[in-house]
């Protein structure tokens, strides 16, 4: 596959899954309606804190493939 075919694919593969992130966010949001649902301040600190753990994971890996390259100028 050409470098070119695999950054289309990139393109592609990772807007899509952004799209389902964010909708899956905002759909979390919803959850905040106290009309509809009960939670502990310790609960919503849990979630965030594993959604905010995931995220820097996410982060570490794709720092991880861009340190390694080296740029010439």
């Amino acid at each position: 596959m050409s470098e070119t075919e695999r950054e289309q694919r990139f393109k592609r593969v990772a807007s899509a899954r952004v799209e389902k992130i964010l909708y899956n966010l905002r759909s979390l949001a919803k959850c905040s309606n106290t009309g509809n649902y009960f939670y502990s301040q310790r609960e919503v600190l849990k979630m965030f804190r594993a959604i905010d753990e995931e995220l820097r994971t996410c982060k570490a890996a794709y720092r991880k493939k861009t340190n390694n390259q080296k740029f010439s100028f």
